[in-house]
């Protein structure tokens, strides 16, 4: 027995190594150790990686696959379009220009010229016939740059992802769109050939302008089609997708040449062309097609078109726009400004309608160097174009073009204004202080009327932007703008009756249908007609002996002139036979212009576009005859605040008493009887109840203003501190002096 357990014994006890013995349980659990440290972290990595790869292949196949299905047909794809197309139409149905998206004639592969197909691959996707619509190594490539550099520099798109952004999707940088549009590459290239694709990309591809496609680009830039294009007209063409509007010809030439060069230097670098036939590449002598309507009827057409997303917001099908744009005026007034603008100034033009339409619009001297639109959202001071507005308010308050003011030195709160030129007329009358533009009357009409009065006058005529009220607003020191300045003039041309700008008639579809039609009604009253023939009296006067005397046609023009300070803005702005022109000049950085004043080059501006648009209207002349209200043909001024028999009142029972109307006076009985009228030109024994308590007498005679002057209603006259403009009746003494006559309480404010 024991000779039999000795072996066992041996073996367990034994030192050498062994499967059961202790020692080889100890490297085994050395090596467990091992397989829980890095290597077990990496084989989890490669496996789970292996698994997410393999994942994310089949989740792309899928994808692909399922994009792949739903993909257009080839057909279809030709045939569809982006964006909307918009034709601008004169208010005589002349084609002012095309907007949106342009489509030439399709070419077919074959029918594209090499030289356009070897210059669109070399400079936007190089490998297009060696990747399956993403080019990993471009990806790469970009990838590396972007590290290097700290932004991007280089894009990794293929043509393929451009074609599929273009039909698809937009152009926001964001990584779910660049994955639909990696998505939709692959699945573009399984669909069809490269040269399908390639046929699709240049005959859809956007090349600024509006032009969509090689056709259309070579139609726009060069005047001819695209299956005669030349090497270097390709190379232009070719180096617009990366930046359409920077590398535009018609934008900036230099730029288009410089971009064209590189597009030369890649095709050779990747043999598509010759060393000789790279230097023997004129950019130079590209001959560019004239560009029709890029001028200053693009300013009508950027202010009018904005406004298609009010009146018509949920469509997206081309149209024709029918706008008010007359074309011979819109060209006779990019003349007139052209043709009298100081140099280094900018000029700007707006011409009405009697019913507000838009005839012509000039926002600038050139809109290929500038589009910025100086007609509608520059804002400038209008200078003393703006007494408009203070003649009108004092016109309602009582005062007639013949009533005589006092042109002296005037302080008020502190502002002492002064004339041009620095001399005083003494005694004149309201229109001749209107035609000299003076502005010690303009500020004194303005300190008694209210200068609240007056921002509220202005803005009852459509003046839009920040009115202050300090007195110095007399002479325009609010900025405005040229289109709401001639609103005001056109207003008042209109008899008093508010008119809106509008550029469109009508819109319809490319088959006639009337999508909408501009609406025909009647401007609301602004003012009453004795104030608008008043205020037409005194612009004629301004135009025939005044300070706009530049701007006479040969037939009955009213308007005035304005000027700010230092010659920094020249303002004219006039109305005759039904159309309404304002003109400002002056220099963008609001510098001083010499010599620049109302009465020169923008009154002769007016004249020279006027005389060209009222030519085949018959001559009108104005209604300047003061037909006064019969209240206010009473000499007592206090009737100036109203016609007393437009109110009633209560008398102390509490009956409402119409003052137009008998008073009944009670019997002995106390039955009411009407009372008898006095034999004509006798004299009533005594006098009515008192229309009004003594507060509002007080306020409406001026013996208490109230406290707020911008809260006087139209027709009164608020009295503030300050000077008070003297008035002198034409035969007779000072108005506002004390009566000559026995009354113990003198009448005036």
């Amino acid at each position: 027995m024991a000779r039999r357990d000795e072996p066992g014994r041996r073996r367990t006890g034994s030192t050498q190594p062994s499967r059961g013995g202790q020692p080889q349980r100890g490297r085994s659990a050395s090596s467990k150790s091992e397989l829980t440290g890095w290597r077990l972290a990496l084989r989890r990595l490669i496996v789970w990686g292996a698994g997410l790869v393999i994942l994310g292949l089949a989740v792309l196949g899928i994808s692909v696959a399922m994009a792949t299905r739903s993909l257009p047909s080839y057909q279809q794809l030709k045939s569809s379009q982006v964006g909307q197309m918009i034709v601008v139409r004169a208010a005589d149905g002349t084609e002012i220009v095309s907007l949106g998206p342009s489509y030439g004639k399709w070419l077919p592969y074959s029918r594209i010229p090499q030289v356009m197909k070897d210059a669109s691959v070399s400079v936007e996707d190089r490998r297009y016939f060696d990747h399956f619509g993403v080019d990993p190594l471009g990806i790469a490539r970009s990838l590396a740059v972007r590290v290097k550099s700290g932004h991007w520099r280089q894009g990794g798109s293929t043509i393929t992802q451009q074609l599929a952004r273009t039909i698809f999707l937009n152009n926001n940088r964001t990584f779910a769109r660049k994955v639909r549009e990696g998505v939709l590459a692959l699945a573009l290239e399984q669909k069809f050939t490269k040269e399908q694709v390639l046929e699709l990309y240049l005959n859809k591809v956007y090349f600024g302008g509006g032009a969509y496609g090689i056709d259309s680009a070579s139609r726009k830039f060069f005047n001819h089609p695209a299956d005669t294009l030349s090497l270097p007209e390709a190379a232009i063409i070719a180096g617009l997708v990366k930046a359409p509007s920077r590398y535009s010809p018609t934008a900036d030439a230099q730029a288009a040449i410089d971009r064209a060069n590189v597009v030369l230097q890649t095709m050779q670098a990747n043999g598509k062309i010759s060393a000789g036939e790279a230097a023997h590449a004129d950019i130079d002598a590209v001959k560019l097609a004239p560009q029709e309507g890029q001028n200053s009827v693009r300013y009508f057409t950027d202010w009018a078109l904005p406004q298609l997303d009010m009146l018509l917001p949920d469509n997206t099908e081309p149209i024709e726009v029918w706008t008010t744009l007359d074309i011979g005026m819109q060209r006779a007034a990019t003349a007139a400004i052209q043709a009298n603008v100081p140099r280094g100034s900018q000029g700007a033009l707006v011409s009405l309608d009697r019913d507000g339409g838009v005839l012509a619009m000039v926002g600038g001297t050139d809109y290929v160097s500038s589009n910025y639109n100086r007609a509608t959202n520059a804002v400038r001071q209008p200078g003393s174009a703006w007494k408009l507005f203070v003649y009108l308010a004092a016109l309602e308050a009582g005062y007639t073009p013949t009533d005589r003011v006092v042109d002296e030195p005037v302080t008020i709160d502190g502002w002492s204004p002064r004339n041009s030129g620095g001399t005083y007329a003494g005694a004149i009358d309201v229109r001749t202080a209107f035609a000299y533009s003076k502005n010690t009357v303009a500020a004194q009409l303005g300190n008694e009327v209210g200068f609240g009065t007056v921002a509220s006058m202005a803005r009852r005529f459509g003046i839009t932007t920040p009115i202050n009220t300090m007195p110095s607003m007399v002479l325009g020191t609010s900025d405005v703008r040229v289109i709401d300045m001639t609103r005001a003039f056109a207003a008042v041309s209109a008899k008093g009756s508010a008119v809106d700008p509008y550029g469109i008639t009508k819109v319809t579809t490319l088959d006639g249908e009337v999508l909408y039609r501009h609406p025909r009604e009647g401007g609301q009253a602004l003012v009453p007609p004795y104030v608008a023939a008043g205020i037409t009296d005194l612009l004629q006067t301004a135009v025939n002996i005044g300070t706009g005397r530049a701007a006479q046609i040969g037939r009955p023009v009213a308007g005035k002139t304005g000027t700010t300070s230092s010659n920094k803005d020249g303002w004219f702005l006039g109305f005759s036979s039904g159309i309404t022109t304002g003109v400002w000049m002056g220099r963008d950085d609001a510098r001083a212009v010499p010599g620049l004043q109302g009465g020169t080059a923008p009154a002769r501006a007016f004249a020279a576009y006027m005389r060209y648009a009222v030519s085949k209207r018959p001559v009108e002349n104005f209604e300047t005859d003061l037909k006064l209200p019969e209240w206010q043909l009473e000499p007592d001024d206090e009737a100036n605040f109203g016609d007393p028999g437009n109110y009633q009142y209560v008398d102390e029972q509490g009956n409402l008493i119409d003052p137009t109307q008998p008073a009944e006076v009670p019997a002995p009985g106390g039955q009411p009887v009407q009372p008898a009228f006095p034999p004509e030109g006798e004299m009533v024994p005594s006098a009515p109840p008192a229309a009004a308590n003594d507060d509002f007498l007080d306020q409406a005679t001026g013996a208490r203003a109230p406290a707020d002057p911008a809260a006087a209603g139209p027709g009164q006259r608020p009295t503030n501190p300050g000077p008070r403009i003297i008035r002198i009746p034409p035969d007779g003494p000072v108005r506002g002096a004390p009566s000559p006559s026995p009354s113990p309480v003198p009448r005036g404010y």
